[in-house]
């Protein structure tokens, strides 16, 4: 589905910031509704999905417990 969104959990990515879960939630949003920017009347909707799309992935990958790695994500208030 949604090809260009990267695997951001370790070990494949080591390091992950806000700005790579962003996109990656700005790309899924995107290909889900299907509007790469969306019309000044869908914005507020757009947006809310990309932060609460980007809230659950940072929550996934917070839980992840990754076999045989000791790099545990820290949590984010």
């Amino acid at each position: 589905m949604c090809r260009s969104i990267k695997t951001l959990r370790p070990p494949t990515t080591p390091e992950v910031t806000d700005e790579d879960i962003r996109a990656a939630a700005l790309q899924y949003v995107r290909k889900v509704s299907g509007f790469r920017a969306p019309a000044a009347h869908n914005r507020e909707v757009f947006d809310q999905a990309v932060d609460a799309v980007a809230a659950a992935t940072q929550e996934l990958l917070d839980g992840l417990q990754i076999r045989g790695s000791a790099a545990h994500r820290h949590a984010h208030p």
